[in-house]
């Protein structure tokens, strides 16, 4: 390592690279991040993540506002705008980038600002903003760029009225009706966000349902409750082309249908940012979406390259992003044992909100696993009735024979949070993963945590 500018470099400061880079620099190695962006934090606290979050949290708590009489004598029913809800987004990204550069600051992790190609496997040539270029070279360097938008050649994104989720927080008007294509994670989300701010919204999906890999009767429940916010959903829908002007955009599907709308948020699919990597003078090569392949190390083909984060696929999450990171930094120096995040609980903030961890009824049938569920519906908790946030339900599958816990399936306020209790008991080893736990031990009340108990008790009825 003594030849080389750095005993690590990494690319990105996303949620992989950030982790990356601090625990290198805590296990005593030398470490640097290039960085394309003016600020740290990529597109998790730029543009995905964290902005949109923000944003879905303010329009909860305005429609909490709205639908609880009590306010009624503070005020009328408000509506925000959206570029209101944006300003208060800023104020979180902002808030965000310095906390995170203190990371750097305080661990004396330099920050290189501009574009990073690769010249060989120990070399990076950095091009800044102002057109020069410098060379620096690692033992180790760690590819966390991230991903973006995919964007179909035949549509124009720099009309006004065309989005994708980048460009969507850029925008400067409330439209009174949009169309977002594409219903993943991403869709679902920003049409909870629109609706919920009084747009009108037609959710096209090119799927037979809302996201398919959640349980079955949680992705009814979400379906459910997005109509009830009046979003209009079409199933099995493929766009043909689109056509933008001065008054309208207009999305014409292959069916024959033609979807007209003030603006269109195009939310179907991401590419891994590696094409401007320079990746083949290495012998690294993407695959079709531009992601990395890599083994349970994190390596690449490449032994002194790692990569990790969205830039690798799936599960293209934050929170995974993070360990992963972390993994791939302690491979990178040598470690020979490293997690290999292949386990992560599902976190979509829609409205509700929605949260899953293991095994669904769909899977447990397929593999002839002999098991039941236990339902605790929030209407009927203290908890909730006393919030108000009276929509939801949590959901136990366990084995049959055993009482193990094979998956948990919530769905309603904070499901994201209540998940982790959960999680935390399927993690045990040597039976201490049985829903018995649930009935073992004492819950505050009035908790959204009690649930756990009555679904137990549920549960353990059915039998």
């Amino acid at each position: 390592m003594a030849d080389f500018d750095f005993d690590v470099l990494v690319i990105g400061s996303g949620p992989a690279g950030e982790s990356a880079a601090l625990n290198a620099v805590k296990h005593g190695q030398s470490v640097a991040v290039v960085e394309e962006q003016d600020q740290v934090g990529g597109a998790c606290t730029h543009q995905g993540t964290i902005p949109s979050k923000a944003l879905r949290h303010m329009v909860r708590q305005a429609i909490r506002f709205n639908r609880t009489p009590i306010f009624r004598d503070i005020g009328d029913p408000r509506t925000l705008t959206y570029p209101r809800l944006l300003s208060h987004a800023n104020e979180v990204i902002a808030r965000q980038v310095a906390m995170r550069s203190r990371f750097y600051n305080r661990n004396n992790i330099r920050i290189i600002r501009g574009h990073a190609r690769f010249a060989d496997a120990h070399t990076l040539t950095v091009t800044c903003s102002d057109g020069r270029e410098e060379r620096f070279t690692a033992g180790r360097i760690i590819i966390a760029t991230g991903s973006r938008p995919y964007r179909p050649d035949n549509i124009d994104f720099s009309h006004p009225r065309v989005y994708d989720s980048d460009s969507i927080l850029k925008m400067t008007n409330t439209p009174r009706k949009i169309i977002i294509y594409g219903a993943g994670v991403i869709g679902c989300e920003y049409a909870s966000i629109f609706s919920g701010i009084g747009a009108k919204v037609e959710l096209v999906n090119t799927r037979d349902r809302l996201l398919e890999f959640l349980d079955d009767e949680i992705s009814d429940a979400l379906s459910y409750h997005l109509r009830y916010l009046g979003v209009m959903i079409r199933h099995r829908e493929v766009y043909s082309e689109v056509e933008a002007n001065d008054r309208e955009v207009v999305v014409k599907l292959e069916s024959g249908k033609r979807l007209h709308a003030d603006a269109l948020l195009w939310c179907n699919g991401r590419s891994g940012n590696t094409d401007q990597l320079g990746l083949d003078s290495i012998g690294v090569e993407p695959d079709y979406r531009g992601q990395l392949q890599v083994d349970e190390h994190y390596q690449t083909s490449v032994a002194s390259i790692y990569a990790a984060g969205d830039v690798i696929g799936w599960p293209a999450l934050a929170s995974a992003a993070y360990d992963q990171g972390r993994a791939a930094s302690a491979s990178a120096r040598g470690k020979e044992h490293c997690r290999f995040v292949d386990d992560v609980p599902t976190g979509i903030y829609t409205l509700p909100e929605i949260s899953s961890v293991g095994l669904n009824e769909r899977e447990l049938t397929e593999q002839k696993v002999p098991y039941e569920v236990g339902r605790a519906f929030f209407k009927d908790t203290a908890r909730g009735q006393i919030s108000g946030e009276t929509v939801g339900m949590l959901k136990l599958l366990f084995h049959a024979d055993t009482l193990e816990i094979l998956g948990i399936h919530c769905f309603g306020a904070e499901a994201a949070e209540i998940i982790h209790i959960g999680q935390a008991i399927m993690k045990q080893k040597g039976g201490g993963n049985s829903l018995r736990y649930f009935l073992n031990t004492t819950f505050n009340y009035p908790t959204m945590a009690e649930a756990y108990r009555t679904a137990a008790l549920n549960g353990l009825n059915r039998l």
